[in-house]
């Protein structure tokens, strides 16, 4: 039987990153909002382990996004199909990623979603034009990940 995963990434915010990639992915955040009021009241989770991120409670320093198509706990939110996961690190980024996303735009939208990204914050930092073999922009996430836009 297969194995079930999801993609962890480092970050200096894990709220923000979470936001950055669920509108980049068209994937939606997590809201554990829910989960999290239910631990605090059953004296399961301490005040220190919780933040409030635009209204909504969060575990402090973590946060996902899921596809919006695939399965989920109704009572925690949390993904069960494809998911990425966000947490904090003191550590700031600071060698190229050995792993990264490509994001697929459509036919004729690659520059549509490039303008898209870097207005939420990416930047470009160089075009890659390898003929039959694809045509790409390098891009870096709010936090300095490298990722691609074909």
């Amino acid at each position: 039987m297969a194995h079930g995963w999801k993609v962890v990434i480092d970050s200096e915010n894990a709220q923000e990153q979470a936001e950055f990639w669920a509108a980049a992915l068209e994937y939606r955040v997590e809201d554990q909002s829910p989960l999290v009021a239910r631990l605090r009241a059953a004296g399961q989770l301490p005040d220190e382990a919780i933040v409030e991120h635009r209204g909504r409670l969060a575990f402090r320093g973590f946060a996902a996004v899921r596809h919006p198509d695939d399965p989920y706990d109704e009572e925690s939110d949390v993904g069960l199909g494809r998911r990425l996961l966000f947490q904090e690190v003191p550590e700031r980024k600071t060698v190229k990623n050995r792993l990264h996303l490509d994001i697929h735009s459509g036919p004729g939208e690659r520059a549509r979603t490039v303008e898209q990204l870097e207005a939420r914050g990416a930047r470009r930092v160089r075009e890659e034009d390898q003929g039959p073999a694809g045509h790409w922009w390098v891009m870096l996430d709010p936090e300095g990940n490298e990722f691609c836009v074909s």
